[in-house]
């Protein structure tokens, strides 16, 4: 039997999961994560015509693209979302069931296992040089946390497009779920080309079998063996941010402030988040483009200069450019704009990696306000459309390798912001399941 501190060993709490009660729509029910499609008002247009006025989570958060509004409109909408959860409690919009929950998510053909759990803040640190055993993989936007803060130190409860990585090369935690007995509890297609969503619940035998293989990626010597570390490292990374890290920091710095007032036997100590093996075959990494708004100037002589010229820059068709990029063995990004299409080459690069290197020049012109904006775009044909347009400018990255992550980030420490993505925009996270928090 699994006792408590075999669950804090990891991390892990066994949480009471509000499902949706039976006989609500889930396809308008469930909503993609709400830093997605921020330069795209028209795709939550469309997802507030399908939702019109059935229970959604939709009416629970607060996607980005209207993170430019008023201040009073802000006011307003983080109002209108924390009575919303009230409202949906009242009305009993959810069902509770203690324990894990396995998922199975579809999307272009390919099927990826999750499982919802609660992990523990006090083991999750999203500063640089953390040694926590949840750690973040790239730095945190300190600006995008106000907004979700505000929603959270009111919000009756939390819904997470959080997903947490662990490395389990043997596939024994959550893929080894899929030919077990369980039972299904959801099954439905998601909008806006989102695929499938099926969720099953787990008896306590397959709980225990799961907490036993997590405590087995925690042993020290393998962990050692595993990375080539040297023995003066003895912190354990178990998990690793993947999407929804800006979420994570902000349930840290809840609980930061909740613990101090009610102590340490509190439901925001923890936060749901979906647990995915960064060796899935179903899970791609994709990289995360970067779109300039309001730009007036010679880009490519403000490049250079920044660079001292230590560019080899190309013009290509945009064919090219994406095959270059994403199969240079070199630091190579392209560069779009005005319907013409770049290669662009650090031969002395400044950093490890190419979206480091090229990070430094866009902090650097977003600091001195030399553009109206900066945007982090999910997709190729968004990061087309959108950096074409008349001012703009588009930046397209290649991939990390799934491979480099854990390593990196032991060693390392956070990768450069917005680094990479699991997947496109439809393949992200949608909200479904939530928990009590207060």
């Amino acid at each position: 039997m699994i006792s408590n501190q075999d669950l804090e060993k990891i991390g892990l709490h066994i949480p009471k999961i509000l499902l949706p009660k039976s006989g609500l729509s889930l396809e308008k029910w469930a909503v993609v994560a709400c830093d997605q499609y921020t330069a795209e008002p028209e795709y939550w247009q469309e997802v507030e015509q399908i939702v019109g006025t059935d229970p959604s989570t939709l009416r629970l958060i607060y996607p980005e693209v209207y993170l430019k509004e008023s201040k009073a409109d802000k006011e307003s909408r983080i109002k209108k979302i924390n009575h919303t959860m009230n409202e949906y409690l009242k009305a009993k919009v959810w069902v509770e069931h203690e324990g894990l929950v396995y998922l199975e998510r579809t999307t272009h053909g390919k099927t990826r296992q999750g499982l919802m759990v609660a992990l523990d803040l006090e083991n999750y640190d999203y500063s640089k040089g953390s040694q926590t055993l949840i750690r973040a993989t790239e730095g945190t936007i300190v600006d995008r946390l106000p907004p979700r803060i505000k929603i959270r130190e009111n919000a009756p409860v939390e819904l997470p497009h959080i997903m947490v990585l662990i490395d389990d090369p043997q596939k024994q935690v959550i893929e080894s779920l899929a030919t077990s007995q369980k039972t299904l509890v959801y099954d439905f297609d998601l909008m806006m080309k989102g695929g499938h969503l099926k969720g099953y619940t787990l008896s306590k035998d397959l709980e225990d079998q799961i907490v036993k293989e997590l405590t087995g990626l925690t042993d020290l010597a393998q962990y050692r063996e595993k990375y080539k570390l040297s023995s003066s490292i003895s912190d354990i990374l178990l998990y690793a941010m993947g999407d929804g890290n800006h979420s994570l920091a902000t349930a840290k710095a809840i609980w930061e402030q909740t613990k101090k007032e009610k102590g340490m036997d509190h439901p925001s100590r923890y936060a749901l988040v979906e647990l995915v093996n960064l060796h899935s075959d179903a899970l791609e990494f994709e990289p995360i483009h970067r779109i300039l708004f309001g730009v007036s100037f010679d880009i490519i002589e403000a490049m250079k200069k920044f660079y001292n010229n230590q560019l080899k820059i190309v013009e290509v068709q945009k064919a090219e450019m994406i095959k270059i990029v994403k199969s240079s063995t070199s630091q190579v990004f392209g560069l779009l704009f005005d319907n013409r299409y770049f290669t662009v080459e650090f031969t002395h690069p400044p950093t490890n990696l190419t979206v480091g290197s090229l990070q430094q020049w866009l902090d650097s012109i977003v600091k001195a306000n030399e553009v109206e904006e900066i945007d982090y775009v999910h997709g190729t044909d968004a990061t087309v459309q959108i950096g074409m347009q008349t001012g703009n400018v588009g930046f397209f990255l290649p991939v990390l390798k799934k491979e480099e992550l854990f390593p990196t980030v032991i060693l390392d420490g956070a990768l450069p912001r917005k680094t990479f993505s699991m997947g496109e925009a439809e393949e992200k996270r949608f909200y479904f399941e939530a928990r009590k928090i207060q």
